[in-house]
């Protein structure tokens, strides 16, 4: 069953770029990874799902229940956390966390006490003085202490030391345990690779690849280093070379022969060809979008 079912979604902003023509399925109990640099519509695209903003075209449904039409109903299932943490001003942590229980009609203090003591969390500070790590505390606890079926995280860790960072990655697990889907927003690639099952790439407001961490992973491409040389042979066609000291490094993705015959050529005392780490694959995704798409000319 789709939790998140997205068909053909499109919000645009007068001439300038929004999501276009998305399409995507989330299921039932998925550890879900949105991927995309900032500006790549990450957020817009969450804010359409939840009926913070309509669309301008397409449709999509949560819980099988409409995102325009059935816009409370759907929420009262999802614990929201956004890319920003805004709260009223002049309230403590304890009045933020508490009117969030009560929009919900909801009694969530048990729930509340025991994330905010996870989180090291002091609910009697005023909201105004909080740090950004802080207030990402207090949206975390908002967030999830009802509950919810589905959690949607737009880059929920920015600001969050590395042990609370941990630590919130502990809560989603075992939220993801217990039946939650997770939808995971975020630009922090190694995020995405150690706890999503399946992930999306998103670029300029649409997707460019969807498929399971395990094949988005897989790439013909190669990192291959040359010691004893600082420049590609241009009939190599490589890509993001690096020269350091006497060696170039570059993605490769053409015949292996072909670089074994040039590089036989080549003053040459070593040569490596090794995988290519997550930041370079997801560089090749978006490296062919731009060779293969004709639709890049929107403005960002």
């Amino acid at each position: 069953m789709s939790v998140i079912s997205a068909d053909q979604l499109t919000k645009s902003y007068g001439k300038s770029r929004g999501i276009i023509n998305l399409d995507l399925s989330v299921d039932e109990g998925e550890f879900f990874g949105f991927i995309g640099p900032n500006g790549a519509g990450k957020s817009t695209t969450i804010r359409t799902l939840l009926g913070l903003i309509y669309p301008t075209s397409g449709r999509a449904e949560i819980f099988g229940k409409d995102i325009v039409k059935q816009k409370k109903e759907i929420l009262a299932d999802v614990g929201y956390m956004p890319s920003e943490a805004f709260f009223y001003s002049g309230m403590s942590v304890r009045e933020v966390i508490a009117l969030s229980a009560k929009l919900r009609k909801a009694d969530c203090g048990k729930e509340a006490e025991a994330l905010c003591e996870r989180l090291g969390l002091d609910t009697a500070k005023r909201v105004d003085e909080l740090s950004l790590g802080n207030r990402k505390k207090v949206s975390v606890v908002c967030a999830l202490q009802h509950k919810p079926k589905l959690c949607i995280l737009d880059e929920p860790t920015s600001g969050l030391d590395p042990l609370i960072q941990k630590e919130f990655f502990d809560i989603l697990k075992e939220r993801h345990s217990e039946g939650a889907t997770i939808f995971l927003s975020s630009h922090i690639l190694s995020e995405i690779q150690k706890n999503c099952s399946r992930a999306a790439i998103i670029k300029g407001g649409r997707l460019i690849a969807l498929d399971s961490m395990e094949n988005l992973s897989k790439t013909n491409a190669k990192r291959v280093t040359l010691h004893g040389v600082k420049t590609v042979p241009a009939e190599l066609g490589a890509r993001n070379a690096e020269t350091a000291g006497d060696c170039v490094s570059f993605l490769y993705s053409g015949d292996i022969k072909l670089l074994l015959s040039v590089a036989q050529k080549l003053p040459i005392y070593d040569m490596t060809v090794t995988e290519p780490g997550l930041d370079e694959i997801f560089m090749h995704y978006y490296d062919s979008d731009n060779r293969g798409s004709a639709k890049d000319g929107e403005k960002a």
